[in-house]
């Protein structure tokens, strides 16, 4: 066997990032940011300096992993995209399209706009702005491996399953208790097949996960800790600051 094709192999058993595998990033930012409150939606609200969407943008755009990127927005800040574009160098920005009444729609609708030459798809929500590119990568490296993985934390807490008068019904075992982030990332044939039989079948999903977990197959779990939150209210806005900001105080020390 070649260098070569030896080297695809072990490229293939560790789920190593390929040329092949293109891989089209859908990120959902068409919500209306009704718990958020404010004037703009959460989206568009500064953070550190520039808006949120701009932190998580950045994050798949220096993501090695990721060839593309599609914005799914709301249809008046579509607009607003050419000129984050411009003003941040974003180069794996291929498309920018308005939302869906449901996120689930919306998503649909960046799936029919990824690149013909899309393998896998990587599905985020805007509003986990404290992604890392790192984090994208793990999660792409186990989908290539395992043709579906998910970015999650296992839970710490102990959990409680209730019953519907809101009585504790039983103990969850929270060794087997994960709480779902994004990206979650799709061989995008099967994403697909998962998407339209939904769409048939009326199914809503809460996330994309569950799409796929609805045509049984099965979802490699990728730890990616307690920092990768959505940011739903002002307090969480609050934490995502702290904490990119002390994220940017240890770059400026490694660099003296």
């Amino acid at each position: 066997m070649c260098i070569k094709k030896i080297a695809g192999v072990l490229r293939a058993v560790s789920g190593s990032p390929h040329p092949k595998n293109f891989t089209s990033a859908v990120i959902a930012a068409a919500g209306s940011s009704v718990r958020f409150g404010g004037e703009l939606t959460k989206q568009m609200t500064e953070l550190c300096g520039v808006p949120l969407i701009v932190h998580t943008i950045k994050a798949f755009e220096e993501c090695e992993c990721i060839h593309e990127i599609i914005i799914v927005a709301k249809k008046n800040e579509v607009a607003e995209y050419d000129r984050l574009c411009a003003e941040h160098g974003f180069k794996k920005i291929s498309a920018v399209i308005a939302g869906g009444y449901t996120r689930q729609d919306s998503v649909l609708k960046g799936l029919d706009a990824v690149n013909k030459k899309s393998k896998y798809i990587a599905i985020a929500d805007g509003a986990r702005c404290l992604i890392t590119p790192d984090q994208i990568e793990q999660v792409c490296r186990a989908a290539y491996k395992y043709d579906a993985a998910t970015a999650a934390h296992n839970s710490t807490d102990t959990v409680k399953i209730a019953d519907s008068k809101g009585f504790i019904e039983s103990t969850a075992d929270r060794k087997t208790v994960w709480l779902a982030q994004t990206p979650q990332v799709f061989k995008t044939k099967l994403y697909r097949a998962a998407a339209y039989t939904a769409l048939k079948k009326g199914f809503d999903g809460t996330d994309d996960n569950m799409l796929v977990e609805n045509i049984k197959h099965p979802i490699r779990l990728v730890e990616c800790g307690t920092n990768n939150i959505k940011v739903t209210t002002q307090a969480d806005l609050v934490f995502a600051e702290a904490l990119l900001r002390r994220r940017e105080l240890e770059r400026s020390v490694e660099d003296v």
